[in-house]
């Protein structure tokens, strides 16, 4: 058979074909280095582990990061795999880039904090008041844990006599969230408790992970009975801390919240008896003011004391009543004359006075203007005529000048080549003309 001669770019092309479709989309982790970020916005950095490393590009347009990447950090990225032609470098072009590890989960409990928020899981009406003091304490925790010794302790010596109910279930792995789930449901169907404790000990993010899944937000959120969140240390928050009625900081805090000191309910007593005999004391001396202020009341409704009160008050009428009509003549005073005055600013006399000065000073204006045209035009025609009269023929023959022309055809005649003996001429002087006949003819150059 033929042998399939390739050139470079032929195999390089096709090479990075075969990539893209077998590796379309793929998430990869790795440790940042190299990273370089030009002014052009793209982004290039080298993905590495302990034992290779690939090259990385995500360009400008399609940059989608939730954090700002550095070198040294450990990532996963989404990423389509192809091969730079030019060199024969395959490299991944990334769409996605995310913190590994811990960054994951992170993320992951933002997003869910946020989308249970909006849906108002953690608003504060929903809450529910815990019982004052509870017929029986409902625990979810691990029974071989640390953390229900320390809840046990606390409500033995704070109120040994409400008896405690366990529902053992996983605090930690993968069916952790379902057993807790369902031991929140469980204590609401068989309504044994009237509050619920939530617990666990201390411990990373990913230990204390299936107190932040959403089925066991909303199972909280679903139970009747109120439930304290007692997840992990002080500094440890969690999904299920917002969604409880109560969060507490530690189990042993969330048994303490649980229950009421049997020592402050001893001491709560003795006040209240205190507290319930100075109420009597008080009610009694209440009750004397309100006699004493009884009489006082009655002797005020005497009808001579009403009558005063009642010519006191039409007394005080009638001057208001004075008063008032004074201010109120006073202010239409002053509107009128306030509305005469702009009145007069308003009326047509001084306008109409305006007008017909006006009207003189542009008549006065209007004959001077004719005049002095008429004057213009006068002495314009005159410097015309005087003109005209200079540079008119007939101001020649005044002078004694005489125009000659040939009678038949009235041709000036300038030259006596222009006429022959015999030819009949018409002269005109300044006044009157006459003809005659050319006998003879004379060239005033001939010496």
């Amino acid at each position: 058979m033929p042998q399939i001669i390739y050139t470079v770019s032929q195999l390089n092309r096709e090479t990075g074909a075969l990539l893209g479709e077998h590796f379309f989309s793929i998430f990869v982790e790795g440790e940042i280095s190299n990273l370089s970020i030009p002014s052009s916005g793209h982004c290039y950095f080298t993905l590495k582990d302990a034992n290779a490393q690939v090259r990385c590009a995500m360009f400008r347009g399609q940059r989608r990061q939730s954090f700002k990447p550095e070198n040294g950090k450990q990532v996963v990225v989404k990423a389509q795999v192809s091969l730079y032609e030019p060199r024969g470098d395959y490299q991944l072009i990334v769409e996605y880039l995310e913190e590994a590890g811990d960054g994951v989960l992170r993320r992951a409990f933002d997003a869910l904090k946020l989308k249970l928020s909006e849906e108002g899981l953690f608003s504060t009406i929903n809450k529910k008041d815990l019982p004052l003091l509870p017929k029986a304490i409902g625990v979810i925790t691990s029974p071989s844990g640390a953390a229900i010794r320390d809840i046990l302790t606390v409500l033995r010596r704070r109120f040994a006599a409400v008896p405690v109910i366990i529902y053992p279930v996983a605090v930690q792995g993968e069916n952790a969230k379902v057993e807790i789930a369902k031991a929140i449901a469980t204590a609401n169907s068989l309504k044994q408790c009237d509050v619920l404790i939530l617990a666990r000990g201390g411990g990373s993010l990913e230990d204390l992970w299936a107190f932040n899944e959403e089925i066991v937000a909303r199972a909280i959120y679903a139970s009747q009975i109120p439930v304290i969140s007692g997840v992990g240390h002080e500094t440890d928050v969690t999904i299920a801390d917002f969604v409880a009625d109560l969060r507490a900081a530690t189990p042993s805090a969330a048994a303490e919240h649980a229950t009421p000191d049997q020592q402050q309910w001893l001491y709560k007593f003795n006040e209240l008896e205190t507290q319930l005999q100075q109420h009597l004391q008080r009610l009694l001396r209440q009750q004397q003011q309100k006699v004493d202020w009884l009489v006082g009341r009655l002797q005020q409704q005497h009808p001579q004391q009403k009558l005063s009160r009642n010519q006191q008050r039409l007394a005080e009428l009638e001057l208001n009543l004075k008063k008032a009509v004074q201010l109120r003549l006073a202010h239409n005073r002053r509107i009128v004359e306030t509305q005469t005055a702009r009145l007069w600013q308003q009326t047509p006399i001084s306008a109409i006075r305006r007008k017909q000065q006006q009207q003189a000073y542009l008549s006065e204006r209007l004959v001077s203007a004719t005049n002095a045209c008429l004057k213009h035009s006068k002495q314009h025609l005159l410097n015309t005529s005087q003109t005209l009269h200079a540079v008119s023929p007939l101001a020649t023959l005044n002078r004694g000048y005489a125009l000659v022309t040939e009678q038949a055809s009235g041709q000036i005649i300038r030259s006596t080549k222009q006429i022959k003996i015999g030819d009949k001429l018409l002269t005109r002087l300044a006044k009157g003309h006459f003809t005659s006949q050319v006998n003879e003819l004379f060239d005033d150059e001939r010496k």
